[in-house]
C-alpha cells in the first residue's frame, strides 16, 4: 500500500478505511427486466365446418352455431350457394366435392370440429355414394388433419323401410362404422327419425312443422311400442330440425359430450337442457 498525504500532513495507507468515516454505501441497484413478449394466442377453438350447410338440417346447424357465437364454414360444389337469407352471408363458404377427398383438405384447416348433415336419395348405388362414401371421405380427411370432434347426423332405423331404401341405410351405417373407428373419443352419431321444421325452397318457406309437431306430441311417450317388430320403428317420434341442430352444435363444441350414438330420445333430452 502506498501512503496518501492529506492536507493536515498526516499520512495513512490507501487500503485503510476509518471505521467512523461516515461513508454511506450506495443502495443496490436492480436492473429493470425487459418485457417478455407473450406467444400469440392459439387459433380459435370454436370454428365449425358444417358439411351440407345449405340443406334442410345443415342450414339449421349453421344458424344455431352462428347464434352461439361460433365461426362457421361450409362446403359447396360451387362455393357460396344462392341463399338470400341473412345467416348465409355470415358463413365462410368453401368450394369442394366430398367425393374428391383432395378438395376437402383446405376447408378443414383451422377447424376444431366437423358436423356432417350430408345425405340424399336416389338409386341404391347413388344413395350409398351420397350417404356412405361422401361422409367416409370427410371423416378420413378430418382424422388426418387432427380434428378432435366429428358429429354425423345419421338416421333412425325404420324396420321395413331399411330394406326399401337399402342403399340409403347401408351408406349411413358404413359412415357410422368409419366414424366410430377414426373418432373413438370424439365421434358423435345422431339418429333422428322424421325431422320437421321450416324448409326454404326458393322464395317459399314450407312449414314442415304442421305435420311433424303433432306427431311428436303424440309419439314421444309411446316408446314401449317401438319394440314391436315392423310396426314399432314406424312409431319413432319425430324431432324438430332446431332440436337436432342444437344437439349437433353442442356435441361438436362441448368436450365432455359423450361420444357414441344418440337416438331420438337422447336428442330430445339433450335439446331440452340449457
Amino acid at each position: 500500500s502506498s501512503p496518501v498525504l492529506l492536507k493536515n500532513g498526516k499520512a495513512f495507507s490507501s487500503d485503510a478505511t476509518p471505521r467512523d468515516s461516515g461513508r454511506v454505501d450506495e443502495p443496490f441497484k436492480v436492473e429493470e427486466a425487459e418485457p417478455v413478449k407473450a406467444a400469440p394466442p392459439p387459433p380459435s377453438p370454436d370454428k365449425l365446418l358444417v358439411l351440407g350447410g345449405s340443406g334442410f338440417v345443415g342450414s339449421h346447424v349453421c344458424k344455431e352455431a352462428l347464434e352461439r357465437g361460433f365461426v362457421v364454414s361450409s362446403l359447396n360444389r360451387s362455393g357460396k350457394p344462392s341463399i338470400s337469407e341473412s345467416w348465409a352471408d355470415k358463413v365462410i363458404w368453401n368450394q369442394g366435392n366430398l367425393l374428391e377427398p383432395a378438395s376437402l383438405e383446405d376447408s378443414m384447416d383451422g377447424v376444431s370440429a366437423v358436423v356432417s348433415c350430408v345425405g340424399g336419395f336416389g338409386s341404391n348405388s347413388q344413395m350409398f355414394k351420397i350417404n356412405g362414401t361422401a361422409n367416409i371421405n370427410a371423416i378420413r380427411v378430418a382424422a388426418e388433419k387432427g380434428i378432435k370432434r366429428f358429429v354425423y347426423v345419421s338416421a333412425a332405423d325404420f324396420g321395413l323401410v331399411n330394406y326399401l331404401l337399402q342403399g340409403y341405410y347401408e351408406g349411413k351405417r358404413a359412415a357410422e362404422a368409419e366414424l366410430l373407428s377414426k373418432f373413438t373419443y370424439g365421434g358423435v352419431i345422431l339418429r333422428p327419425g322424421f325431422i320437421h321444421g321450416t324448409r326454404r325452397v326458393g322464395n317459399v318457406n314450407i312449414p314442415l312443422g304442421l305435420v311433424g309437431s303433432p306427431m311428436q306430441m303424440v309419439l314421444q311417450n309411446a316408446k314401449p311400442l317401438t319394440r314391436l317388430p315392423l310396426v314399432g320403428p314406424m312409431l319413432t317420434p319425430p324431432v324438430s330440425a332446431t332440436s337436432v341442430a342444437k344437439v349437433a352444435v353442442r356435441a361438436a363444441t362441448d368436450p365432455v359430450f359423450p361420444p357414441g350414438i344418440v337416438d331420438v330420445y337422447g336428442i330430445m333430452r339433450y335439446s331440452e337442457q340449457k
